[in-house]
C-alpha cells in the first residue's frame, strides 16, 4: 500500500511561511557572550558539514541526478523511481534543493541544478559522481576513525591494512576504487594536457595509471602522441575498456607491471598523478629515481597530487587530504613543492617547475635535461 504524507509534507501544497523574528546581524553582538563580533557560526557550520556531504553521497549512491537527467519529476514519482520511502523523501529532495544541487519548480517537480546535470548524471562526459561514491563507499566511513588514526599513527582503512592487491581481488571493490580514481584525476588530467608543451614529445606512460585517464585526456587532445598505462596486472581489462570506450586503443596500451620490482617503461614523458604521497619519502625518492633511469635525454616527469603549499597555511584541501592519507595508508601524506623538488634534484633532474592543474592538484615537472620550453608555472633551477 502506498504511504501517504502528511498535510504539512503534501507535494502540491507547501505550508505557508510563518513570520520569524529576523536574525541577528553576523557582525552584531551575541547577548551574553561577551565576545563583541565573533559568532559561533563559522564553528557550527563545520560541525554540521557532513549533514551536507551525507546528503550529496547519498543522492550520487541513489543515482538521483542521473535519473533527473531524463527530465524534471514530481517528488512522488521521483521518490518511487528511487525506491524511496515517502516519509524522508520531501525532506531529503528539498535538502538538496536548499543546497544549491535540485531546482524545484512551482508544480511540485524537480530538476538538476546545471552543474548537478553536468557533473553528477552519469550519461554527461565530465560525470564525477565516480569519485562521489568511491567516498561514500570508503572514506566517508573510514573518517570516523580519524580520532584512532591520530592517536596511534596507523591506518584505519581495509587498503591501508592490507595492500593494493588484495583490493584489487574483490571485483566491485575494485570498480568502485579504479572509477573513484579516474573521476578524481579528471580534471588534473585535462588541465595537464592543455598545459603542457606535448608537440615537443611524442611518447607518454601514465606509472600507476589505473583505468588511464590521464593518458586518455592528453592523447585525446595530442593525436601524434602514443604509449599508455603501467599499472598490477589485475588492472589490464578495466584499462582496456576504459581506453577502448575513447577510440585509443591503437595508440594507448597497457603495461603489466610493479613498479616497486619492475623496470619502469620507457617514454619520453613519465607521469605519476596520486601516486607518491600513498608511500613514504624513501619510496617516492626511489620511484623518482626509477623514472630518472626509464627516461632519455631530455624527457619529463609530471608528478602531481594534493600538494600542500609550502608554508603550510591558508589552503586546507592538502593538509586534509594529508590526513586522509593517515586514515588509507601506512606511511603515506601529502607533502609541499619544495619537498618534491629536492628529491627531483637528488635523483638528477636538472630543472623543475611548479604548475597548478586543477583547483585540488600541483604538479612538479622535473627536467633530465633543461631543453624544453614551458612558460607557464614557477622555474626552480
Amino acid at each position: 500500500m502506498t504511504q501517504s504524507l502528511p498535510h504539512s509534507k503534501q507535494w502540491s501544497k507547501r505550508a505557508a511561511l510563518r513570520p520569524r523574528r529576523a536574525a541577528p546581524s553576523s557582525g552584531a553582538r551575541q547577548p551574553g557572550s561577551g565576545a563583541g563580533h565573533v559568532t559561533p557560526d563559522r564553528i557550527l557550520e563545520l560541525g554540521y558539514a557532513f549533514w551536507k556531504s551525507k546528503a550529496v553521497l547519498s543522492a550520487v549512491e541513489l543515482d538521483l541526478f542521473t535519473v533527473l537527467g531524463s527530465g524534471p519529476l514530481h517528488g512522488k514519482a521521483l521518490a518511487a523511481r528511487l525506491k524511496l520511502n515517502l516519509r524522508g523523501a520531501a525532506d531529503f529532495f528539498d535538502a538538496l534543493a536548499a543546497l544549491g544541487l535540485l531546482t524545484r519548480h512551482d508544480n511540485g517537480r524537480y530538476a538538476n541544478a546545471p552543474d548537478a546535470a553536468t557533473y553528477l548524471d552519469r550519461n554527461q562526459p565530465l560525470y564525477v559522481g565516480a569519485l562521489l561514491q568511491h567516498m561514500n563507499a570508503r572514506h566517508y566511513q573510514n573518517w570516523s576513525k580519524l580520532t584512532q588514526a591520530l592517536r596511534t599513527g596507523t591506518p584505519q582503512s581495509i587498503l591501508g591494512n592490507g595492500s593494493y592487491p588484495a583490493l584489487y581481488d574483490d571485483t566491485a571493490t575494485r570498480e568502485i576504487f579504479l572509477t573513484g580514481m579516474s573521476a578524481g584525476s579528471l580534471f588534473a588530467a585535462k588541465a595537464l594536457a592543455n598545459k603542457f608543451p606535448w608537440r615537443d614529445f611524442g611518447t607518454v606512460i601514465d606509472v600507476g595509471t589505473a583505468q588511464g585517464c590521464a593518458p586518455v585526456e592528453i592523447a585525446r587532445l595530442h593525436p601524434h602522441l602514443t604509449g599508455g598505462g603501467f599499472d598490477l596486472p589485475p588492472i589490464e581489462r578495466s584499462f582496456a575498456s576504459y581506453v577502448d570506450k575513447y577510440g585509443l586503443s591503437h595508440r594507448l596500451r597497457f603495461y603489466p607491471g610493479d613498479f616497486f620490482t619492475d623496470p619502469l617503461p620507457a617514454a619520453d614523458v613519465l607521469v605519476m598523478g596520486r601516486i607518491l604521497h600513498n608511500w613514504h619519502v624513501p619510496t617516492r625518492k626511489l620511484l623518482i629515481r626509477k623514472a630518472y633511469r626509464a627516461l632519455p635525454p631530455g624527457g619529463v616527469l609530471i608528478v602531481y597530487d594534493p600538494l600542500i603549499s609550502d608554508a603550510r597555511r591558508g589552503d586546507a584541501h592538502g593538509l586534509l587530504s594529508s590526513l586522509n592519507m593517515l586514515i588509507e595508508t601506512k606511511a603515506g601524506s601529502e607533502y609541499t613543492a619544495a619537498e618534491c623538488i629536492s628529491w627531483f634534484r637528488n635523483a638528477g633532474f636538472s630543472a623543475t617547475r611548479v604548475e597548478p592543474l586543477d583547483k585540488l592538484h600541483t604538479a612538479v615537472i622535473g627536467f633530465k635535461r633543461h631543453n624544453v620550453s614551458f612558460p607557464r608555472g614557477k622555474s626552480r633551477q
